[in-house]
């Protein structure tokens, strides 16, 4: 007899051991599987209802009646989600807002302090550590996030802490914001039996408007210490001096330890990086999708989350994307006769591959004796990505965010 589990079904399984495995594996025990108890693990959830879920204290405002769901932010001022002391693991955080829109997704300042620390380990921009790359929603459904008709945002991933939890959001828009309404759910565990092997969650989030030619964007900047390095949510403002050429040739380059000018981990082009090829369309899986993909606007947004391939390092790690777009030769040469910032690269005959490029020297295409091909050159475009790693700081180990005036600007909205 043959038994059928809806993809639905199973998927939300996974989703529930994942997100849960973090506090489990705090049992001294062992790991706990779905249906045990675990009577040191205790279960809260943090709403406007009840502040970082205190036994027995929810939605007492208004004689029970709903008095309390959401909460304004007020232009500058900042909301506190969460703030517990004790060991514990966030594993779920829902939140809607009234403003979806890009601007305000992006002036909108996510920030978690782990253990009491003042520096932040997270300071992103909202929407951004969502997986909204470029403050456009859509509706998805992955490994660590949902936007289930893309008007709320989910998160599932464990974040365990020793003594401690913060949790905010400022508004950095000008504007007031109305409605915020969260759930930042959480459980307190038994501070002895945190391991040593824990690690906090981190995020970071950056922004270059135009990338530097031959320069490779860094979605991660060099951190240290031990960790694990998640995976990124990237968007791309293609630039439109580049006509209708593909931008997404450049690969990704992991630098592990001991790496210095070359990575241990070097993937070959950003749509293999998701696990597709020849170009990037619309989709969204477990561990890898592209949430937009736009022609027309020239916009692109896509994830990648290394959950099968654990990607850790013991000393220092750092991510980068080369900006390496690609076209027909004699297209390419338009936009260098048109004065466009490139630098050639390879070209591709149908399977011999011509290489051309040497640091500090730029080809002319158009020169006699080079052949016909799909060519391979450096570019310059707007890309932000939100890098999402564990370290075993529980302080921020990243640089500052950006001022809200360089992430808003250029959003490219209608």
């Amino acid at each position: 007899m043959k038994i059928f589990v809806s993809k639905s079904r199973l998927f939300m399984l996974i989703i529930l051991l994942m997100a849960t495995s973090c506090a489990e594996k705090q049992s001294a025990k062992g790991p706990l599987a779905v249906y045990q108890f675990d009577e040191k693990s205790k279960t809260h959830w943090s709403s406007p209802e009840n502040l970082n879920g205190v036994p027995g204290e929810g939605g007492k405002e208004n004689d029970g009646g709903k008095g309390h769901p959401y909460d304004p932010i007020k232009a500058g001022q900042t909301l506190t989600l969460l703030d517990v002391q004790g060991a514990g693991v966030v594993t779920r955080m829902w939140i809607t807002v009234a403003d979806r829109s890009a601007t305000m997704l992006r002036s909108l300042k996510l920030e978690m302090y782990w253990d009491g620390e003042t520096q932040p380990a997270v300071s992103v921009p909202f929407g951004d550590f969502f997986s909204v790359g470029l403050g456009r929603t859509a509706p998805f459904h992955n490994a660590f996030f949902a936007n289930p008709e893309g008007r709320s945002f989910q998160c599932f991933i464990p974040m365990p802490f020793r003594s401690g939890a913060r949790i905010t959001i400022t508004n950095e828009s000008g504007k007031d914001l109305t409605h915020c309404f969260f759930d930042i759910d959480y459980q307190i565990i038994d501070a002895g039996d945190w391991s040593p092997d824990n690690l906090y969650f981190h995020a970071y989030w950056s922004r270059d408007s135009a990338t530097a030619l031959t320069k490779d964007f860094q979605i991660l900047p060099e951190v240290k210490g031990r960790g694990r390095f998640l995976g990124a949510t990237v968007g791309v403002n293609a630039s439109p001096a580049y006509l209708k050429s593909w931008w997404g040739e450049g690969e990704v380059k992991i630098y592990l330890d001991g790496d210095v000018d070359n990575p241990t981990l070097n993937g070959t082009g950003t749509e293999d990086y998701i696990g597709t090829g020849w170009g990037q369309g619309s989709y969204a899986n477990s561990y890898a999708g592209c949430l937009i993909a736009d022609d027309v606007r020239k916009q692109w947004s896509f994830y990648r989350f290394h959950v099968p391939d654990p990607i850790y390092f013991s000393e220092k790690c750092m991510v980068a994307l080369q900006q390496i777009g690609g076209d027909a030769k004699s297209e390419v040469i338009k936009m260098q006769q048109a004065g466009a910032k490139l630098a050639p690269v390879t070209i591709d005959t149908g399977g011999k591959l011509i290489q051309l490029y040497k640091k500090g020297q730029i080809v002319k295409l158009d020169s006699v004796g080079l052949p016909d091909g799909w060519t391979n050159f450096y570019r310059s475009d707007d890309v932000s990505a939100t890098a999402y790693y564990y370290n075993e700081s529980p302080a921020g180990t990243s640089q500052p965010l950006q001022d809200v005036s360089y992430r808003v600007s250029n959003l490219r909205i209608e």
